[in-house]
């Protein structure tokens, strides 16, 4: 699962690394523990930093998967339909 906290600053306008101020951390150190295994912990910190909801920090899954051709390198939208 990918986290959406990068994007979550922008569309707030806030810098990563004040961000990581408010949580308590390096900038490195932020960067690392959203690109490996956070805990709970932190991303309960984040979230509160943010303002948001620590599920909101996750990526929702949609119903359309997008491949990428092998040759071309076209991207191809597949839809879930039911």
């Amino acid at each position: 699962m990918k986290l959406r906290v990068k994007e979550i600053c922008k569309e707030k306008g806030i810098l990563f690394k004040d961000l990581a101020e408010k949580i308590g951390v390096t900038d490195i150190g932020l960067r690392k523990s959203i690109n490996g295994n956070p805990t709970l912990e932190t991303l309960e910190k984040i979230a509160s930093a943010l303002g948001v909801g620590v599920v909101d920090l996750f990526e929702q899954e949609s119903d359309e998967a997008v491949i990428v051709c092998p040759n071309c390198g076209k991207q191809i939208t597949l839809c879930i339909k039911e």
